[in-house]
């Protein structure tokens, strides 16, 4: 069976230069994706969200309709996530009429492999994001009655992986992940298939290994904070088979792979604290 191949872009950010993001150049920029995805031929594309930087209702309306007509000449599959930045002023009903397709929780079997395609809400508040208890459900179910690997995409990681450096997140860590996600990876532990995780959301290519799992996060397509002044114009293409192997392009190029199986074994889990631990307890008193 040939590998699934899936082309991966986030964080497009359409609408005027702010920060660090050139959103001058998104339209541009879709459209050399869309030669790449012509030749690339995957059987699926999907955007991780934030498809616009957000403004008000009416000019968020119109930067997705952009945005929607970009992703139209694309003949293969596409399937959208919402991210924050859709969400601020638009309800997900306005974006499922753009896109023209639902965009809750959704599942897709591709050879193989099942893509999981996990919109929890993406709604910023004062303290970050929310996990509400629907959306962890939906993805219990999901994992808990697996009968394949399991590819998941989200806007915002789950991870939890550490920050420093980041232009955005370094010092507002908390609106870099779910406060609650320790619950998603808890569930996640308990898998026992294959399993790998990609996500949007922070603007630079990361793999963070959690209990076996490969949790990736997609540069944006606009950032420019790790290769100033240029945008990355990053995408890239995820092949799915016995092997992971995820390689994105652009001014931004990282590549990560590893074979399946092991994304299926799970790691001893930590220790308490060393104070906790009997034997380590009497070492660290010894020494001091």
């Amino acid at each position: 069976m040939a590998p699934v191949r899936v082309a991966l872009i986030a964080d497009i950010h359409h609408g005027t230069d702010k920060f660090t993001k050139k959103g001058s150049t998104a339209l541009a920029l879709m459209e050399e994706f869309r030669r790449f995805v012509a030749e690339a031929n995957p059987d699926a594309v999907i955007d991780l969200g934030d498809r616009i930087s957000d403004v008000d209702r009416e000019t968020d309306l119109r930067l997705e309709r952009e945005i929607a007509e970009a992703f139209r000449p694309i003949v293969r599959p596409v399937y959208h996530i919402c991210g924050n930045h859709d969400r601020n002023w638009l309800s997900v009903a306005e974006n499922e009429e753009i896109f023209g397709q639902p965009l809750g929780h959704r599942t897709i079997d591709l050879g193989g492999w099942r893509i999981v395609l996990w919109s929890a809400d993406t709604l910023v508040r004062t303290d970050g994001f929310k996990l509400s208890e629907g959306d962890f459900i939906w993805l219990a179910g999901v994992v808990r009655s697996a009968d394949r690997p399991l590819a998941i995409m989200s806007h915002v990681p789950v991870s939890g992986h550490a920050q420093e450096s980041n232009y955005y997140f370094e010092r507002n860590p908390q609106f870099s992940c779910y406060p609650n996600a320790d619950r998603v990876r808890a569930l996640l532990r308990a898998a026992t298939i294959p399993v790998v995780w990609f996500s949007g959301h922070v603007h630079w290519n990361t793999v963070t290994m959690v209990d076996g799992i490969p949790h990736v996060t997609v540069q944006s397509l606009t950032e420019t904070f790790t290769c100033h002044p240029e945008p990355a114009g990053t995408w890239g293409l995820l092949e799915l088979d016995d092997k992971v192997t995820w390689e994105a392009f652009g001014r931004d190029p990282f590549r990560f792979g590893i074979d399946a199986a092991a994304t299926a074994r799970r790691w001893v889990a930590p220790l308490p604290s060393f104070l906790d631990v009997p034997e380590i307890r009497s070492e660290v008193e010894f020494k001091r």
